[in-house]
């Protein structure tokens, strides 16, 4: 028997605006509710609405203008298109979703990496902050810098299983609704402050200082997710 897979929040809302769509709400060319109304007219959250229109400009859907709304751009059929990436896949994480999920593991990883970690392991990290520093002076976003610290930091944990589900949710970005995300997030003030974040942890850890850790990351996490909900470039108030 084939087992159904309950479909992500912000793919239902998603098929909720393209019915819409489809059944003349929002014809062609129309501008979309500001965020607030439509999320009032949906039932449903601002962040998850967020992760829901986010996936339909990468599907073509809808155009984001700046400085004057969020517009329809074709009519599709009732499915979502296939878009060769994995933003059309049941079992892909809402960015803000994966953010939620590593407030609760992660957290914790850094109070048991801030007892556990070996002087290796916290050059490791040393490593993974440098590069971040480096990705940003190049102008770069600091990924493969940003993942490594977190990488290196449940490694120091002791826990195989907790390391695994740290890793798993940094391959969740790879989504292409993940990375449109990024691309509306990312500036070089927010890689800044992820950098001076990241910095506090790694402090704490060097210290063993366990609630420290825990703090510092409770921190970090809670601020990067305010980043990630605030990155949406809504054109007009909203």
């Amino acid at each position: 028997m084939k087992i159904i897979e309950p479909q992500r929040l912000y793919r239902r809302i998603a098929e909720e605006i393209r019915g819409g769509v489809v059944g003349g709400q929002w014809p062609v060319g129309t501008r979309l509710p500001p965020e607030r109304d439509l999320a009032i007219l949906l039932g449903v959250s601002r962040p998850s609405l967020r992760e829901a229109l986010i996936a339909l400009e990468v599907e073509g859907l809808i155009e984001v203008r700046t400085g004057s709304g969020i517009y329809v751009r074709e009519v599709l059929s009732a499915k979502p298109r296939d878009v060769g990436s994995a933003v059309n896949a049941a079992h892909e994480w809402g960015p803000l979703e994966v953010m939620r999920a590593r407030q609760v593991i992660e957290v914790e990883v850094a109070a048991m990496a801030a007892g556990n970690a070996r002087k290796g392991e916290i050059a490791v990290m040393h490593d993974a902050l440098r590069l971040m520093r480096q990705e940003v002076a190049n102008g770069q976003a600091p990924r493969r810098g940003d993942e490594a610290f977190h990488v290196a930091i449940a490694k120091a944990c002791g826990n195989d299983v907790l390391t695994d589900m740290v890793q798993r949710t940094w391959e969740a970005r790879d989504g292409a609704v993940f990375e449109r995300l990024g691309q509306h997030f990312e500036n070089p003030v927010a890689w800044q402050k992820a950098i001076d974040e990241h910095e506090a942890v790694l402090h704490a850890i060097e210290l063993h200082d366990v609630s420290g850790a825990r703090r510092a990351m409770q921190v970090h996490l809670r601020n990067a997710t305010k980043r990630y909900s605030a990155s949406w470039k809504r054109p007009v108030a909203a």
